[in-house]
């Protein structure tokens, strides 16, 4: 079993290669091994693409090799056409023998379809291995599959003693900065990562935030906003068009190029009516980078799954009194006098 973790630790570092690239699909890794001798590797690179599996036996110089061979995967291959063909019908048609897997695939339509397929086409299967550290690659991916929704981080930059702002009712009267110009860049990395970036309606009109990726290099997530009323003006950053944009209202109103209003009803839960309108536009996770209000209705409701807390070493003495997560602490950092914490749910 040692061994079988051994390569399996390296389909996961491999899968890394894929960060930023395969969502909705999963970070994938594979690797092949002859008699001890690892003849081929290969990760997702990006959504559309080949799978690690194929990108693996593309590999191999000498093919004949495969049919005497283990192919560690991370993730259960593949048994179904999506934009690319089955990745267990390659193993099968190529002749690998053996198939060592880290995690099933958690969709429960598809879960144990590609290693049924494998098993009967006469093929050894393992499944298993470094399970727990192939789940926690792909967190939105698995919550995404599992539980019908979206996977939502919540950030938030606090003073030393525990606010997020000054009180504002005026847009003219600026933000406390509590982020640093390195922390601003992680969290430009962090809006990278993600398919979509949310705020509330007070934060819109107050911040007029752009919500893109300016700090770092890479693609700006999907922005959503809650305007009940329309309250925000035409010329918001928001409503500019420069990114795609939803804006869930309680108003009949036509959408326009790049801005889709999307019409809820206000007096239900209304948090569940926007995971589940981005679960069906397969945007499979959430950042959001509200005010105190919107983040501590995310808690209350329980549908969150990491927060990223930033403490600057500032005292504001009084305002906007940030949120308490009722998580457990997974991660603590230290830059530059500034304390990052990662949370996660409890199970």
């Amino acid at each position: 079993m040692v061994v079988e973790e051994k390569y399996m630790a390296r389909c996961i570092e491999l899968a890394r290669g894929g960060e930023g690239n395969t969502a909705p699909n999963p970070m994938v890794g594979a690797v092949i091994v002859h008699k001890g001798k690892i003849i081929g590797e290969g990760f997702h690179r990006k959504c559309g693409e080949a799978h690690a599996e194929v990108n693996a036996v593309a590999s191999v110089r000498d093919e004949a090799l495969l049919r005497d061979s283990t192919i560690y995967v991370s993730l259960e291959p593949c048994s179904h056409y999506g934009k690319t063909p089955p990745c267990a019908e390659l193993i099968i048609r190529k002749g690998i023998p053996r198939v060592v897997v880290g995690t099933l695939d958690p969709f429960p339509e598809v879960s144990g379809r590609g290693v049924r397929m494998l098993r009967e086409a006469g093929i050894e299967v393992v499944t298993g291995v470094l399970e727990e550290e192939a789940r926690a690659l792909n967190p939105a991916f698995m919550t995404f599959q599992i539980r019908k929704r979206p996977y939502v981080y919540l950030k938030w930059a606090q003073s030393a003693d525990g606010f997020m702002d000054i009180r504002r009712e005026d847009a003219s009267v600026p933000s406390v900065l509590l982020s640093s110009a390195e922390t601003l860049r992680r969290v430009h990395r962090l809006r990278s990562e993600v398919a979509a970036i949310m705020v509330g309606t007070r934060t819109a009109l107050l911040d007029n935030p752009s919500l893109t990726v300016r700090h770092w290099a890479g693609r700006s997530p999907v922005r959503v906003v809650l305007d009940r009323t329309l309250k925000l003006p035409v010329g918001s950053h928001l409503l500019d068009g420069a990114v795609p944009t939803l804006v869930f209202t309680a108003v009949e109103v036509e959408s326009r190029p790049n801005v889709e209003y999307v019409q809820i009803d206000f007096g239900q839960e209304v948090l569940s009516q926007v995971l589940q309108y981005l679960y069906g536009q397969n945007l499979n996770s959430l950042m959001v980078e509200g005010g105190a209000e919107l983040l501590e209705s995310f808690l209350d409701a329980g549908l969150w799954d990491e927060a990223w807390v930033e403490t600057a070493p500032v005292v504001l003495g009084a305002g906007v009194k940030a949120p308490a997560v009722p998580g457990v602490l997974t991660g603590t950092e230290q830059r530059h006098g500034h304390l990052l914490e990662t949370w996660k749910q409890k199970a």
